[in-house]
């Protein structure tokens, strides 16, 4: 009894303590625990960059390029890890986390990560591929003892009961929905370009299969089916398969208490504060929070299963589909090209990809309101970058922070629409 009453007592001194910490010790306790994300890492900062052509560029040089090109554009805030040799030699903060109380941004602070949400799903569907859980390429009706439009989605304004008088929902597989193949428009409560008609109604615009149109709602309805065959939750599942054993402890599909002291909030082109949307339904569309270190790790991981050659990696960057459109948004969308021939521009399990001299780039893109994202892979040369940010201003500056960085000219800017702040006509 008397261990357990001083075991109180102390437990009430040192609650009265942290809550009278002075401003300065608080952030003294930051910084140890960015300090201690940081080292679940164990890569090391170099002071040279290589890049992908061999050239290379000191790292307080590129520390200086990005200052001025955020200080051009406006850009609020911006995180950035570069891997040279599958190895972390680069990750950096810069601007404000909040621009109204200029608190500055840290590599520790949480995301929305947005459409980075797919590319982690789309590790988990290729795991269930390589268990056997699911084949991509069988009609996602062949799981279900029930139409495909019953299926349950949680909210009935997400569900698929639109579908139920048009039988072209029977031939939509993993692999259509992984790759923008589904035929769905982006949301259903969004117009689709020359669609005058929206009625917030979910509609198959084409043959399931034969054409590439960007949708979250393919991404949604494989999540409710995956869910259906496992019987578990996408978080539940993403906790197991990835996020727990890559340590990835600030990651989530749903917003956890932890995140309260450590977010950025995003800001609109005029750095306007928006405020924190905290999502309480897994998405995995869009509602994961991330950071730039746990991302990292992410990145290190599927660098390092390329290097092994791993089945995992071979599913989910496999091209399932050339695209020959002039933009992934908007009414160009619906244009034709072959003007991205030359680097096969493809759609894999929710990964870009495009072939470059040096070998095969996997890239994902994230923007939703208030933040802006961008990461590449070049598996073959064993490097990679990371860009995010809380500014609607970032990708005005990611053709050319990509191009200095590490010689990267191969990401499609004008397909991704990354118009360089100071271009007004391309």
């Amino acid at each position: 009894m008397k261990q357990k009453s001083l075991y109180i007592v102390g437990c009430l001194v040192l609650s009265m303590a942290t809550s009278c910490i002075s401003k300065v010790e608080k952030e003294e306790l930051s910084n140890q625990k960015l300090k201690q994300d940081g080292m679940v890492l164990k890569d090391e900062t170099r002071p040279i960059i290589y890049r992908i052509d061999s050239t290379k560029i000191e790292t307080s040089k590129l520390n200086e390029k990005i200052q001025i090109l955020m200080d051009s554009a406006s850009v609020t805030g911006l995180t950035i890890s570069i891997f040279n040799n599958n190895q972390n030699i680069y990750r950096e903060a810069f601007g404000y986390a909040n621009f109204d109380d200029r608190t500055p941004l840290k590599t520790n602070h949480s995301f929305y990560g947005a459409s980075l949400s797919k590319a982690v799903f789309g590790y988990l569907v290729a795991n269930l591929a390589k268990e056997g859980v699911l084949d991509l390429d069988k009609p996602l009706q062949d799981y279900l003892d029930f139409p495909l439009y019953q299926l349950k989605s949680g909210d009935k304004w997400r569900g698929f009961q639109d579908l139920k008088h048009d039988k072209r929902y029977k031939s939509i597989t993993a692999r259509m929905c992984m790759s923008h193949t589904t035929g769905f428009q982006n949301w259903r409560w969004i117009d689709r370009p020359g669609n005058f008609e929206n009625d917030n109604k979910l509609k198959i615009f084409f043959e399931p299969g034969t054409e590439c149109f960007y949708s979250g709602e393919g991404m949604m309805l494989l999540q409710y089916v995956v869910e259906h065959i496992t019987g578990r939750g996408l978080e539940d599942l993403a906790q197991e398969k990835i996020f727990k054993p890559l340590e990835m402890r600030n990651t989530s599909y749903l917003w956890q208490e932890r995140f309260t002291d450590k977010y950025c909030n995003g800001h609109t082109n005029k750095q306007k504060v928006i405020k924190k949307d905290k999502r309480d339904k897994a998405q995995a569309a869009g509602s994961m929070e991330t950071n730039l270190i746990d991302y990292t790790l992410f990145a290190k991981h599927l660098l390092e299963l390329y290097k092994k050659k791993s089945e995992i990696t071979d599913i989910l960057f496999y091209p399932s589909f050339r695209i020959r459109t002039k933009a992934q948004f908007g009414p160009l969308s619906l244009e034709k090209t072959t003007e991205y021939d030359s680097i096969q521009l493809s759609y894999a399990l929710g990964w870009g990809r495009l072939q470059s001299p040096f070998g095969p780039g996997v890239f994902k893109e994230g923007h939703g309101e208030g933040f802006q994202h961008y990461t590449i892979l070049f598996p073959e040369q064993e490097m990679a970058i990371l860009i995010m940010s809380n500014s609607d201003n970032a990708e005005s500056i990611f053709k050319e922070l990509l191009e200095v960085a590490i010689g990267d000219i191969y990401t499609p800017w004008k397909w991704e629409n990354y118009v360089p702040y100071n271009l007004s006509d391309v």
